[in-house]
């Protein structure tokens, strides 16, 4: 194949139709075709190859797309190998995942229903907007940015085994638009996991901002090769492969002194010694320079002097277009017809303009010809194709996504309907998960500018934007939307406030978010918005660390709640009052069955209401989550579980894969571990830290994890891992500055202080936290246990007030009346008790704790009963609850508590037995005869009498059936879809 046909440049010597040799660029080719022959002999062998990804880099004119070429002659020779290639556009960087729509859709357009449906999972409402697949959706109004490329990461993962060998090839990376470029990123880390080749060549012309993105790239290449100049021997290769063995020494050495050796510039020399007829011989070398410098710097007047006026301005347009060029697009661009533009491409192609592709679409030969065509375009015909560009792709149908990159290249005319086509256009782009580029929009709009009337609508659009992945430009632009002269109307008003306050709150600023929707509040007349800025300002007070007036707070949010009507404009502000009263009183430990009960009204048979759903703009996902919290800390963990299962998928569902996935993982692991389901919990933490880390150190959620995680590990009696954990990540005082870390933080860390020893650490950190919540009002044990631990560190110094704040502790949980907060409480009482006191304290505590879904809280004071019973010398009752205990402990993963079980019974002088396995999925038959006469208020001694079971026989059964379900005996019936009671209970079970 001829250079010029293929490349242009980096040396090439060949035919037509014949596959030549590069120049100096053999240990290039070598890399690819070694990486190449890996990957099919997997193939063939059956294995799992491993990825490689190569490198190409150099500047401008070194031959990398000749590489290329070559590289995909050599894929293409291999046997069932499938390349996929994209090229980036100097022109087209502003279009949002143009290289990856260039690179995907050939393969992906092509997949049946059913492979569809396997290659993209659950990720097709998401990447197919993307790549071009589908039109953006209407449901989703944005997608984050970082669930698309984890969409991608899936669809790639699947699509590479299915198409393997797999070669993805991308030439002039370096102008690949920034959401290909950060996919491609990110891809790289994860792309020798796959039996895939990624060749990637560029300049090292990077924007400033994607240095980051070309650093992780460079890190992970398999070889990374720079192009350099040509020697003067392969440059008189050249020149005799194109005028014979005639060319003199002189002639060559010249024309390598010309064109230092650059693979581009010799052929392009070349070409025009050749096209006007000039020996090769050392009398034309005078002439070299000249023609060099045409040859290169190719100013409009040497192409109107090549092409002509009318087939240059077919140029201009295909310049506009950049890669893929279509030819009628081109023609209406250019303004010529059919007979005209045909003449105009056969023109370019014999002049070597422009090449013809196998799908039937125009790519200028060389990127370097088509950036020297742009360049050549005077300004103002420029600007004005620009703006004919972009209506011709509305036209033809390309939409406003393809169609935006020439908007903003227009000059601003005040025009207020380019303003509507670029906030059209903004949406669109937030539709598909490409922030940047609606803002880019947005900020051209303003330019334009907007009139009047419109110019806040624009600030807000723009400062909504950014919600997602640029706090503070959101902060900025809504402000300067509320401040704007002209004003927002009211509803919109009260939204951008909304929006304001939501970020200054995830920007950890509560108290600012807080004081903006109180003011917001006095000024906003009686009605909805008014009662939704008073919502949010109670919201943020509940979520604040510190609060001067916890106590007065409630008192007005009941006072609120029992004013507000549950019906028409303000349903659902009803619906929001409710789940911030559930998780206030359960905070406050007042009743857990008022709280579950606010939290029901909360709820529209069972399921949030549409205007509260997790993914909902109008009131965000906070009180979503505090419902799921109260029921958590109220025993309702089966609903928590649902209600967080369904956060999960909402998020993915609309490609929110940064911090709200994030924080869905950390629910989904904290009711893990209430459920005693430690290896779970731990899982799903992880996965939620690691969401957090690629969003950045310190932030709340990061707290929120590394705190349960911490317990969780407590649990499972990994201390030193625990510990290593809080260092790691700086967990401890003087914890998060502004915001409530879930569960307390303070009380998190003196456990963790108290497991290593420090008693004395621990003392201080709980007493702290003590006076602090008591302040503020809040005494729920399960929320914050300080008590019952502070007197476990006083107890071997001060008993007495030991066993006085136990008490305590005991009685606030009765208060609030869940059974694993009185079964705990009981349990943590007995720490501190003797004797008999506190065996009779751990008997009512598993009484408790079997009638909860707290499994490894139940599995602890079983072991703690039989310990306590073992050293009272009742052996026989000791060995029953240490077994119950253990076989607990180890489906719950709590490995510390299993060895201590064991520990206690060898003492006993009893051996271990074999641990049985607990299933947790469904009940047995004889736990669902339990569980039918347990639902019908039928006590546990007259269910043992009628089943002819032992009473703790009974009990044990029971424990099983409220763990499994994941709730106390309120909600059993309802968990296991049985009929309430209709018996008054202690009545007989009808035989």
């Amino acid at each position: 194949m001829a250079a010029e046909e293929h490349g242009q440049g980096g040396g090439w010597t060949g035919g037509p139709g014949v596959t030549g040799r590069l120049h100096e660029r053999e240990s290039e080719i070598q890399s690819a075709r070694t990486a190449l022959s890996r990957l099919a002999r997997a193939r063939s062998l059956g294995t799992v190859a491993t990825g490689e990804l190569l490198l190409y880099s150099g500047s401008a004119g070194m031959g990398k797309t000749s590489v290329l070429d070559q590289v995909r002659d050599l894929a293409d020779q291999q046997e069932s190998c499938t390349v996929l290639f994209a090229r980036g556009g100097e022109r087209q960087r502003a279009e949002p995942f143009r290289v990856l729509r260039q690179l995907l859709m050939p393969v992906l357009s092509k997949l049946s229903e059913t492979e569809r449906d396997e290659v993209f999972g659950n990720w097709y409402g998401i990447v197919g907007p993307a790549v071009g697949l589908t039109p953006p959706s209407g449901e989703v109004e944005r997608i984050d940015p970082q669930g698309v490329r984890d969409g991608l990461d899936y669809v790639l993962t699947q699509l590479a085994p299915r198409r393997a060998p797999l070669v993805i090839v991308i030439d002039d990376l370096h102008w690949a638009d920034w959401e290909s470029l950060t996919w491609l990123a990110s891809f790289a880390v994860r792309s020798r996991e796959l039996p895939v080749l990624v060749v990637l060549a560029y300049r090292n012309e990077f924007a400033e901002e994607a240095d980051g993105l070309v650093r992780q790239i460079e890190q992970m290449a398999s070889r990374h090769h720079e192009l350099h100049t040509l020697s003067p021997d392969s440059v008189a290769e050249l020149v005799r492969h194109q005028f014979g063995d005639d060319a003199d020494d002189a002639f060559c050495r010249q024309v390598w002194a010309v064109t230092a050796g650059t693979p581009y510039d010799t052929v392009a020399l070349l070409r025009e010694v050749r096209d006007q007829g000039i020996d090769p011989v050392e009398e034309s070398t005078p002439r070299l320079r000249d023609l060099a410098a045409a040859a290169k710097g190719q100013t409009l007047q040497y192409w109107l002097e090549k092409l002509g006026r009318v087939t240059l301005q077919y140029a201009w347009a295909a310049a506009l277009l950049g890669t893929d060029i279509k030819e009628e697009l081109a023609a209406t661009i250019s303004t010529q017809g059919p007979k005209q533009s045909a003449e105009s491409i056969r023109a370019l192609v014999k002049h070597r303009v422009l090449t013809t592709l196998p799908n039937g679409r125009l790519e200028f030969v060389h990127p370097l010809i088509g950036t020297s065509i742009y360049q050549s375009i005077p300004a103002a015909t420029k600007t004005a194709m620009h703006g004919i560009a972009a209506s011709a792709i509305e036209d033809s149908g390309g939409g406003l996504i393809a169609s935006s990159r020439h908007l903003l290249e227009t000059i601003p005319e005040g025009d207020d309907l380019l303003v509507r086509k670029l906030r059209r256009a903004a949406d669109q782009h937030l539709r598909i998960g490409a922030p940047e580029a609606a803002q880019r929009c947005l900020k051209r709009a303003l330019s334009e500018p907007p009139s009047e009337e419109m110019r806040a609508e624009v600030l807000y659009e723009l400062g909504c934007s950014a919600l997602l992945t640029d706090p503070m430009a959101t902060i900025n632009q809504l402000r300067l939307a509320l401040d704007d002269e002209y004003g927002l109307s009211p509803d919109l008003r009260v939204d951008a406030v909304f929006r304001l306050a939501e970020v200054l709150a995830h920007s950890s600023d509560l108290a600012a978010a807080a004081e903006l929707c109180a003011e917001e509040a006095e000024r906003t007349e009686p009605g909805p918005d008014r009662i939704r800025l008073q919502i949010a300002t109670f919201m943020y007070q509940t979520l604040a660390r510190d609060e001067a007036d916890g106590p007065g707070r409630s008192r007005r949010l009941r006072s609120l709640a029992e004013h507000l009507p549950t019906s028409g404009a303000t349903k659902d502000a009803a619906h929001a009052v409710h789940a911030l009263r559930a998780w206030d009183l359960t905070l406050r430990g007042v009743s857990a069955a008022e709280a579950i009960e606010e939290a029901d009204a909360a709820l529209d048979r069972g399921r949030l209401p549409a205007g509260l759903g997790w993914t909902g703009l109008t009131w965000g996902f906070e009180l979503p989550a505090l419902i799921g919290l109260t029921f958590a800390y109220t025993d309702e963990l089966a609903r928590a579980e649902r209600l967080f299962s369904d956060a999960i998928v909402e998020f993915e569902k609309a490609g929110w894969s940064g911090a709200h996935r994030g924080f869905a993982y950390f629910l989904m692991g904290l009711v893990r571990f209430r459920r005693g389901f430690l290896l779970e919990a731990e899982d799903f933490l992880r996965r939620g830290l690691r969401l957090s880390e690629r969003i950045g150190r310190g932030i709340t959620l990061e707290w929120d994890i590394v705190g349960v995680l911490c317990d969780t590990l407590l649990a499972r009696g990994r201390v030193d891992d625990a510990w290593e954990l809080a260092q790691k990540y700086g967990f401890a005082p003087p914890y998060h500055p502004t915001v409530m870390v879930l569960p307390d933080a303070p009380t998190l860390y003196g456990k963790l202080l108290l497991a290593r020893g420090d008693r004395a650490g621990a003392v201080a950190v709980f007493s702290e936290v003590g006076a602090a919540l008591n302040a503020r009002g809040w005494h729920n044990t399960v929320w914050a246990p300080w008590a019952g631990h502070l007197a476990e560190a006083l107890a071997p110094d001060d008993p007495a007030r030991a066993r006085r704040l136990a008490k305590e502790a005991v009685d606030r949980a009765r208060m609030f009346g869940s059974p694993s907060a009185v079964g705990t409480a009981l349990r943590m009482e007995a720490t501190v008790s003797d004797g008999p006191r506190a065996v009779e304290l751990l008997l009512d505590a598993v009484n408790h704790l079997g009638q909860s879904p707290a499994g490894y809280e139940h599995a602890h004071a079983l072991v703690d009963l039989g310990a306590a019973l073992r050293r009272g010398g009742r052996l026989a009752d000791a060995a029953e609850y240490l077994y119950q205990g253990m076989e607990l402990a180890q489906h719950c993963g709590a490995d510390g508590l299993v060895a201590r079980a064991r520990t206690e019974l060898a003492v006993s002088g009893l051996r271990p037995n074999r641990l049985r396995t607990v299933s947790k999925d469904a009940l047995s038959q004889p736990e669902w005869a339990v569980a039918e006469l347990a639902v019908q208020g039928v006590p546990p001694q007259r269910i043992a009498d009628h089943l002819d079971l032992p009473l703790s026989m009974v009990h044990r059964r029971l424990a099983a059936v409220h763990r499994k379900a994941g709730t106390g005996p309120e909600g059993l019936a309802a968990a296991l879809g049985l009929p309430e009671p209709k018996a008054e209970p202690g009545a007989e079970p009808e035989n």
